[in-house]
């Protein structure tokens, strides 16, 4: 069930674009009637043209004498013939033209812009209409002597429009488009006599300007003339760059709607800034006597760079010379790149060092490396040397933290893990009858060395400085804490 009634939606729709399309072929292709209503009909023929814009859309066919609120007009009816032309809208307008001196005529439309459309046979009122004087006619009384003349206007004219001004002044409007446009144009005049007078009176004061400055005025002709003449000569440039405005427009238009957001972005600052200007008011208010102060700096400055400009000036010679020996000068950016190039390279290490990869780098780093055989890059070599430097003159363990320092470098500035009596008997400062590990117990050996030191007797004074072996069960760093603590 729900498959037939797709097939019977899809019929009707596919009918209706056909009935849609059929009767917009029907329309755009012609065959429409309009009936226009004139004042006289004078000149057109049966088969006559029907432009609408300038184009010849159709032909006249019958012309008939018609009332319209007692009012006798020309009814004309004229039919659209090339397709896509019948398209008259509510508010157009139709005038009689001469086509040719020899006194043929036709009738011109301009289609309007309403949305809504004239129907097949739609009628356009004569208000919308105007009517041609045939020139020949004008001609044809002027050969007449100006006696004839006046009788003729007053006897034919008095004789058919007795009684009939109003119709008389609309027909004279509609008589030619000029005479309407001139009406209009005195009409917009007549609301603007203000503006005029405003104009007329700065006209005034500007020619008088003018006249004041003729010679400024005489020198802009002439320059426009020669500014005229270059654009003259340089007409294929100028030419050349139209060529190209639409190419620069069309990429001009994506930046465009960026400044316009970022016009759009820029209205909060703008409204802080106008928040804000009540008190850039009272600053720049405030920075007046600063400027004021500062004018005799500025002043000076500005003599100082009179003198600077005699020294710069002076100076060229110098800068010749200094240029003429900048061409044999060795490079320095060169070798620069190269060292920091280089320098920072871990095949470039002067020795393998397994410490090399033990401090290295994580992976990821262009000089991380897991050989042993590899050696310090250059930058490591110049932070170990500080940090290595740093550690060989502080000595740090559970005990105490100490800072080698040698200002004299003597036979006992050298240290010595067993040195020998006589180096002991030189070198060994006495401290007094208590010293650790010498004549008394070792406070950082073990329980059993420090209860075997305790029970030994104790040494006399003048032979403390002897014993140069450490005691039993203590190690090398011991002994070389004891050397140090006696020194």
């Amino acid at each position: 069930m729900k498959r037939v009634a797709a097939i019977v939606l899809l019929l009707a729709l596919v009918c209706g674009a056909a009935l849609t399309l059929g009767a917009k072929d029907e329309e755009d292709s012609g065959g429409k009637t309009y009936e226009l209503l004139f004042d006289n009909a004078f000149g057109l023929t049966e088969g006559g043209d029907f432009k609408v814009a300038g184009v010849r859309a159709g032909q006249t066919k019958t012309f008939k004498v018609t009332k319209v609120d007692g009012r006798p007009l020309a009814l004309v009816e004229a039919e659209v013939t090339e397709p896509g032309l019948a398209d008259l809208r509510k508010d157009a307008r139709c005038e009689i033209r001469p086509q040719s001196l020899i006194g043929e005529y036709f009738v011109d439309c301009q289609p309007g812009a309403y949305d809504e459309r004239l129907p097949d046979g739609g009628r356009l009122p004569v208000e919308q209409t105007s009517s041609t004087i045939a020139i020949d006619l004008v001609n044809d009384v002027m050969r007449r002597p100006y006696q004839e003349r006046l009788r003729l206007i007053v006897g034919e004219l008095g004789a058919g429009l007795a009684g009939r001004p109003d119709d008389l002044s609309q027909v004279l409007r509609r008589a030619h488009p000029a005479l309407r446009e001139t009406s209009e144009t005195l009409e917009i005049l007549g609301r603007q006599t203000d503006t005029i007078e405003k104009f007329i009176g700065d006209a005034h004061t500007v020619v008088g300007a003018l006249e004041d400055r003729k010679e400024d005025v005489s020198r802009f002709v002439r320059e426009a003339g020669e500014t005229a003449e270059i654009s003259a000569s340089r007409r294929q440039q100028l030419g050349e760059s139209f060529r190209r405005l639409p190419a620069f427009l069309t990429e001009l238009e994506p930046y465009m709607g960026r400044l316009g957001d970022l016009t759009e972005a820029q209205t909060p600052v703008l409204r802080d800034l106008q928040s804000a200007s009540g008190e850039l008011d009272t600053f720049l208010t405030r920075l007046r006597p600063f400027t004021a102060e500062g004018l005799p700096a500025f002043n000076a400055l500005g003599e100082a760079s009179v003198v600077g400009r005699r020294a710069v000036r002076k100076t060229d010679e110098e800068v010749r010379e200094l240029r003429r020996l900048a061409k044999d000068a060795p490079g320095f950016a060169k070798p620069l790149r190269q060292l920091l190039e280089t320098i920072d390279d871990r095949k470039r290490g002067v020795e393998p060092d397994s410490r090399a990869a033990a401090s290295g780098p994580p992976a990821g780093d262009k000089t991380h490396t897991t050989s042993g055989g590899a050696g310090f890059t250059g930058m490591e070599a110049i932070w170990n040397f500080f940090y290595w430097q740093t550690l060989s003159t502080n000595a740090l363990d559970d005990v105490g933290h100490v800072l080698r320092l040698t200002a004299l470098v003597t036979q006992c500035s050298t240290y010595q893990v067993k040195p020998d009596e006589a180096t002991i008997e030189k070198c060994n400062q006495f401290l007094g009858p208590t010293q650790p590990g010498v004549t008394t117990p070792d406070p950082t050996a073990g329980s059993a060395a420090a209860s075997a030191a305790r029970a030994a007797p104790a040494a006399p004074a003048a032979s403390a400085a002897s014993p140069a072996a450490p005691a039993p069960g203590t190690s090398e760093t011991d002994a070389a804490l004891d050397f140090l603590l006696g020194q």
